[in-house]
């Protein structure tokens, strides 16, 4: 744009401006006339019940309901408080009728720039009406409402009488309202007494509370922080040391309630009922919420999951921490949710944003397309050295165990995770139909068409992988998961309710059929020598080991429940030699398997199925008894 052009378009939007504002403040004028602002209706707002959820036997798991406001006089709250809200939010509010024109201009340069919506102008005084008196809906009949409202609350309220009011009702995350219920509810003290640092940390907050909650993301909330330290600075009302100081402390909170079961379970329902019912019906209509979760499996899931973590933590010196889920066999509803070891430390969900290497739960796929193009299991295979050249790469893949066994049956390769084997097998049948039938089976991730693939070489939540296994106990097919039921209203109106997608069929019956009943074997192995009441159940399970033990797998799935299990570092560190699944996450697995056992029924398969008892090594049929047999379905 040239310097001449730029003065016009500037002329012709002055114009537009001019004209723009006078329409704005005759129409402000006008309405003055029979109009006022009544701030009672705050008090009104955040009255209400609180919403109740229910696990799915009824019984209460928590309640999603607002903290106490407590309103505390503006002049006794500090000055410095006062300058970190002002520098964060609106610095100029003591200057403005309102409405920021210096704001405004910013941000119609930055979203001209930009071209888009990238920053807003809203004052402190537009907060408060848009609190007051309107949803979030962006349009410009809302916006030019809210501009009306807000210069006739200017003209009936001081700015103090509006700042206080701001800072008593503002939202700070977490059915929290006001300063004082937010420093009560963050460190257990009053807003009098927070220091210069947790004064920031809230003013932080206002922009993006479902971001910046110190409760749910510290360190995203120490990074917003340190952003309104900065630009105390910049205005001036605190000095670059005082800054530096205060951005060395961590941000933390004090834990004002016992143990919470099923935290991340908990979080991620509450995430999801504010994008659908909206937070203020949420936090105050009353709801009566309705999920997938049973509490007591949930808490002793997690007494085992926090028992054994905690042994691996102590003897391993590293900061070990894993997840958890149990899915419902028949629809793939959520039974017991765990995504990590401490919600209060870490908020970060391991279940389903934890992205880690399969290893050789992969090879479940493998086999049933193996199955699928005329394989059996009672096929042999060679345990051997081999070298494969993929483009200008040489490979030679290696069992865990570093020796060779020479022949054996399919069957034994898969229930004793054996890599060449696999890895030949996906040679001979081709790479092309694994991936295809990897990507029907919702692992949400990129499957390379790579002889690696054998192995397990992709990246992949729990929640995927735990859902991949219920697969092979539903008999080929695939649910999507679910952890919320339906929603009623205060008067018992179901509003919301649960539409499962239709059922797909990934594999056939007869091919899942043949697989688990490998899987049966490969139980058998882990719970021998035990006096476990496993023993006695009909259940399926693999392991899963990936490079340097830096993660390992459990999934295991009866035809009730399948449940997985992984542990491993979050910074993906080795866990070192000689770690296994069967030491590590199995027994996890076990204890939450043993507390649930009289919920257990039987695997029904494929009439058609027909049961062989095979010499496990040579493939050929023999007597029941014999030595190194292993029962497969032809």
């Amino acid at each position: 744009m040239t310097y001449t052009q730029f003065i016009h378009c500037f002329n012709l939007c002055f114009v537009i401006f001019v004209c723009t504002a006078s329409l704005f403040f005759g129409a402000v004028f006008f309405i003055n006339q029979n109009h006022t602002v009544d701030f009672s209706r705050l008090a009104e707002y955040h009255k209400g019940m609180p919403s109740i959820v229910l696990d799915d036997e009824g019984n209460e798991i928590t309640r999603f309901q607002l903290d106490r406001r407590m309103p505390i006089p503006l002049e006794i709250i500090p000055e410095y408080v006062i300058n970190a809200f002002l520098a964060a939010e609106d610095w100029y509010f003591f200057a403005h009728y309102g409405l920021s024109w210096r704001g405004i201009a910013r941000s119609l340069l930055v979203n001209l720039a930009r071209g888009r919506k990238a920053q807003g102008a809203s004052t402190i005084t537009q907060q408060l009406v848009r609190l007051l008196f309107f949803d979030n809906a962006k349009t410009y009949t809302r916006k030019v409402k809210e501009q009306v409202c807000t210069l006739l609350v200017e003209m009936q309220f001081t700015k103090e009488y509006i700042l206080e009011t701001y800072l008593n009702n503002i939202y700070f995350g977490a059915g929290i309202y006001g300063i004082e219920a937010a420093a009560q509810r963050f460190w257990g003290k009053s807003i009098t007494d927070v220091t210069l640092d947790e004064a920031a940390t809230l003013a932080g907050i206002i922009c993006a509370p479902s971001r910046y909650c110190p409760l749910i993301y510290p360190l995203s909330a120490q990074r917003r922080r340190d952003t309104v330290l900065a630009s105390m600075v910049h205005r001036g009302v605190i000095t670059q040391e005082t800054c530096t100081e205060a951005q060395q402390k961590p941000v933390s909170t004090v834990n004002m309630h016992e143990k919470r079961y099923a935290a991340h379970f908990i979080e991620n329902l509450r995430l999801m009922l504010e994008e659908l019912v909206g937070k203020h019906t949420l936090y105050t209509k009353g709801l009566t919420i309705y999920t997938t979760l049973n509490m007591p499996m949930q808490k002793q899931a997690e007494d085992a999951f926090y028992t054994q973590v905690s042994t691996l933590r102590e003897s391993k010196k590293m900061p070990l921490d894993g997840a958890l889920l149990t899915l419902a066999v028949q629809d793939n509803a959520i039974k017991t949710y765990i995504g990590g070891y401490d919600f209060a430390t870490s908020q970060f969900d391991r279940v389903q944003h934890s992205q880690r290497q399969l290893g050789s739960i992969f090879k479940i796929i493998l086999y049933a397309v193996a199955l699928k193009l005329g394989k059996e299991f009672s096929d042999i295979a060679v345990d051997e050295p081999i070298t494969i050249n993929h483009g200008t790469q040489q490979w030679s893949p290696r069992n865990y165990s570093r020796d060779f066994k020479g022949p054996m049956t399919l069957a034994y390769a898969l229930s004793h995770s054996n890599n060449i084997v696999a890895v030949k097998t996906l040679l001979e049948i081709g790479i092309a139909p694994v991936v295809a039938l990897a990507e029907k089976t919702h692992l949400n991730t990129t499957i390379p068409p790579y002889p690696s693939l054998a192995l397990g070489c992709i990246d992949t939540s729990l929640l995927s992988a735990t859902a991949l296994f219920s697969i092979f106990a539903a008999q080929g097919v695939y649910h999507t998961p679910y952890l919320l039921v339906k929603i009623k209203d205060n008067f018992g109106n179901t509003i919301w309710k649960h539409s499962p997608e239709p059922a797909e069929q990934i594999i056939d019956s007869i091919t899942t059929g043949k697989v688990s009943r490998v899987l049966q074997h490969s139980m058998r192995r882990y719970i021998k020598h035990t006096d476990s009441p496993l023993t006695s159940l009909d259940m399926i399970a693999k392991t899963g080991t990936t490079n340097d033990s830096r993660t390992c797998w459990f999934i295991g799935a009866s035809p009730t429940y399948t449940t997985g299990v992984y542990i491993g570092c979050d910074d993906n560190r080795a866990l070192g030699t000689n770690v296994f699944p069967i030491h590590t996450a199995f027994p996890i697995w076990r204890s939450c398997m043993e507390a649930w056992h009289h919920r257990v029924q039987k695997f029904v398969y494929n009439p058609l199925l027909q049961e062989l008892c095979i010499n496990a090594r040579t493939g050929q049929p023999c007597a029941e008894r014999s030595t190194g047999t292993m029962h497969i379905f032809v």
